[in-house]
């Protein structure tokens, strides 16, 4: 529904001030100090152990990846779009109540996990790993270290999130460096190593940390946020069910198919694809909250206007990192693994396409989820994960490792097809919303010029439930 409002529009947010660009500066560097540390930890051990222990490594941690995703579904992306629109007024309460309900679930978690592992140390074995022991025992330390990244980004404060970020990295290249030393590094000893360092980062935040504070201003000002936060995560989490099937499902794949040492192959490529997708990422957490702010305060062209800069930052940075991995991918992996997986060093030039393809598609992820429109995101992965099943299980049968990067290509291109589909039906329902109805050549025209006019006045733009 629409509302109209009188106040004229604010500037394009994406000004190119000293503020917003230090914010964007803190936020990569967020971003390279705590997925960096597990990019570290995770060459250690590559290099460290067998390939096979590395891909059991690799296959718990996928299950990490999982449990993130719900975590992420459950409390963070509501958090994000809900904290910086819709509650907005009310930070401190609303953080409290997610910290709160981050605790509890972080608890059931480390029990649910350590109850698994012992379980299977009875009646299997040789899937008791060390790994999924540090995964339970570190699981919840985790969650938490990501929310409370997040909550800081709510606040516009990228520049904390980068000193937590910094402390972690700094403890854990000390504690990697005593573990090598001592012939320790294993599974089981790198979470409990990323325990400790976010442990002693958030430490060194501790005042910006939440407290308890009183709920019922928030209780009476909105008596519905519980129905309504499950309204939005309901969706997210559907999604984070179908979400491994694009990408962390080929792991699973090539254990059924191939083996664990595949399996440590794969994995060992694809960790030096990750840093351009956690570049992409911190501008993410920077743009997410203002997305879900624009469509809140119904600033309808300047919604448009933030995602088109932010689509053309992803593309210049991916498509950036495909051509490097071309030209010095080979002597990258040899360098970084030390010649152990030489033999698959030529995937790494065509995997760098799938960060492309899933960053022009994550652009569209993030426009949906801050026009409360999370079902979009779902169809998405739903088409995605379809396409592994269809495509992704026959190339890997057939060609091995080079199959499942094959197949990750295929799932991150109906993936990002998929929601552009869906964003050009949400871009046109939006300017018919605000102004004379739009077909198909007037959305891609609108690329290269004005978005929208604002909402005609005395109109208010709230998402549907039923979205």
């Amino acid at each position: 529904m629409i509302q109209r409002n009188s106040r004229p529009n604010s500037p394009t947010l994406l000004s190119f001030s000293w503020t917003r660009l230090h914010q964007i500066i803190f936020s990569i560097a967020d971003q390279a100090f705590s997925v960096g540390g597990m990019f570290v930890a995770n060459v250690a051990l590559a290099r460290t152990v067998s390939k096979d222990e590395y891909g059991m490594f690799a296959l718990v941690y996928s299950g990490f990846t999982f449990l993130n995703g719900l975590h992420n579904a459950a409390i963070l992306e509501t958090y994000t779009v809900y904290g910086a629109g819709r509650y907005r007024n009310h930070g401190p309460e609303y953080r409290w109540l997610l910290w709160r309900n981050n605790a509890v679930l972080g608890v059931a978690l480390t029990v649910l996990l350590l109850l698994t592992w012992r379980v299977l140390s009875w009646i299997a074995p040789a899937l008791a790993s060390r790994s999924l022991l540090g995964l339970a025992l570190s699981s919840g330390v985790l969650l938490t270290a990501a929310l409370i990244r997040r909550m800081l980004y709510v606040q516009r404060k990228p520049r904390t999130a980068a000193k937590l970020s910094l402390v972690f990295f700094l403890t854990l290249l000390i504690l990697l460096g005593i573990t090598m030393r001592a012939g320790l590094l294993n599974g089981l000893s790198v979470f409990l190593i990323c325990a400790v360092g976010w442990i002693i980062g958030a430490l060194s935040i501790f005042r910006e940390l939440p407290r308890k504070i009183p709920m019922e201003a928030f209780t009476d000002a909105q008596p519905n946020h519980r129905s309504e936060h499950w309204q939005y995560a309901r969706w997210i989490l559907a999604t984070a069910f179908v979400f491994q099937l694009t990408n962390q499902g080929y792991y699973w794949v090539v254990a059924a198919f191939l083996s664990l040492k595949e399996v440590g192959e794969l994995r060992a490529i694809y960790m030096l694809v990750s840093p351009v997708d956690q570049v992409l990422t911190a501008i993410t957490f920077l743009v997410l909250p203002m997305l879900a702010h624009r469509y809140a305060s119904k600033q309808v062209r300047e919604f448009f206007s933030l995602w088109r800069m932010y689509l053309l930052g992803f593309v210049l940075v991916s498509g950036s990192f495909v051509l490097l991995a071309v030209f010095f991918g080979n002597p990258l992996v040899h360098r970084v693994y030390g010649g152990k997986f030489d033999d698959v060093a030529t995937l790494l030039g065509t995997l760098t396409v799938v960060p492309l393809l899933m960053a022009i598609g994550n652009t569209m992820n993030a426009a949906m989820k801050s026009g409360e429109r999370p079902n979009m995101v779902l169809y998405a992965y739903l088409a995605s994960g379809a396409a592994t099943f269809a495509a992704g299980i026959p190339l890997v049968i057939h060609f091995g490792v080079r199959g499942a990067v094959y197949g990750m290509l295929v799932s991150a291109g109906v993936y990002a097809a998929t929601l552009g589909v869906g964003f050009l039906s949400f871009h046109t329902q939006m300017n018919v919303a605000c102004g004379p109805a739009v077909n198909g050549m007037k959305v891609v025209s609108d690329w290269f010029g004005p978005v929208s006019t604002a909402p005609p006045e005395n109109v208010t733009f709230v998402g549907s439930e039923n979205d």
